[in-house]
């Protein structure tokens, strides 16, 4: 990936491969949910949308980016919400157009906050605090997906319902012990024992090589420790509120085409399209993302014309609109940055003897 050119040509394979899926969708979930759509029925389902009904996506969709900017703030202080929104619109612009775009997201950031004064080291604790939480949270919502799924009275086998309950505990579980590890030095201390012998139970030729930590990452984890514990209030309030107003435009979404199938099972389908956005092979898993949601909402009853129609409209505000967004606030960083560069110190007066 060091190599610009194999980058452009993975970008551009993984942005083409997402333009097919969506391209050809109905065939896909026709041959998922066996039942045939097609796209003018799918441009009849955006043609009854009004300007009301986009007006209140539009608002739920920038409420969703300012609740994420008190995650960016809680963990790294000093950071206003104005550059908290700067900087992540900028980096989702460049996630949602690369397939491995993280890295290409944390040298944005690295570059932006320099130019707004901030020193590397609390820009990388602040990348290593919140790439956890947002990864805390991505486990937290199967595991809220299946407790709607088993509470919301959808006909379930006994083996699935047991399923299901031992996946959200164990899923909760783990949840717990990461915060809790991150929380206490000593729970971090014990974490770290039992994980050294659990791995010294490996065979030889399959256990990691054993070196001792060096002060720098034991003062990564101290610091990073330090920011958890002080913030950790605005950071899940973040998290809580970014990810409800998304499944408000999901709910906007599946009311605006009649797809709607009821509260427990939005909150499912939301999880699971949350969850296939993690897929790499395409940005942000585009159309793989659309897809599995078709498939979900046609589970729970909904008319495929309508669900395809939701789903399309969910991507639409969850990646595709984020890319000239990101763009307009990278263009606007980059010409306030030229421009400050451009004038000229103030000279200083001469000391008067």
């Amino acid at each position: 990936m060091k190599n610009r050119w194999v980058q452009i040509g993975l970008s551009v394979v993984s942005l083409a491969l997402a333009a097919t899926l969506v391209r050809f969708l109905p065939q896909i979930v026709e041959a998922l949910t066996g039942k045939h759509v097609s796209w003018s029925q799918i441009g009849a389902q955006f043609a009854r949308l009004s300007w009301q009904t986009i007006a209140l996506m539009a608002v739920v969709w920038l409420a969703s980016l300012l609740a994420y900017t008190f995650v960016l703030t809680a963990s790294l202080p000093g950071l206003t919400h104005s550059q908290a929104l700067t900087l992540n619109a900028a980096g989702s612009a460049v996630s949602n157009l690369l397939p491995f775009g993280g890295a290409a997201g944390v040298a944005m950031t690295i570059g932006m906050t320099k130019g707004w004064g901030f020193p590397l080291r609390p820009v990388v604790v602040s990348t290593l605090t919140t790439g956890i939480w947002n990864t805390m949270f991505r486990f937290i919502l199967p595991a809220a997906g299946i407790l709607a799924l088993l509470v919301s009275g959808q006909p379930l086998s006994p083996a699935v319902t047991s399923a299901g309950w031992v996946g959200v505990l164990s899923i909760l579980a783990l949840v717990a012990l990461v915060a809790t590890a991150l929380y206490w030095d000593r729970a971090a201390a014990v974490l770290g024992r039992a994980l050294d012998a659990g791995v010294g139970l490996l065979p030889r030729r399959v256990r990691p090589a054993e070196h001792a930590p060096s002060h720098s990452l034991n003062r990564l984890r101290a610091d990073t420790s330090e920011i958890v514990r002080r913030r950790w209030p605005g950071l899940t309030l973040g998290m809580i509120f970014f990810l409800g107003l998304q499944w408000l435009i999901l709910v906007c979404c599946l009311k605006a085409t009649g797809a709607y199938p009821g509260l427990a099972q939005s909150i499912a389908v939301f999880a699971l399209s949350r969850v296939l956005t993690t897929a790499v092979v395409t940005p942000s898993g585009t159309g793989i993302m659309e897809a599995g949601t078709v498939g979900a909402l046609v589970f729970f009853g909904a008319p495929l014309d309508s669900a395809t129609a939701a789903a399309l409209l969910f991507g639409f505000w969850t990646y595709t609109v984020e890319i000239p967004f990101g763009g307009l606030a990278l263009g606007a960083w980059a010409l306030l940055r030229r421009r400050d560069s451009a004038v000229p110190a103030p000279e200083k007066e001469p000391i008067s003897r």
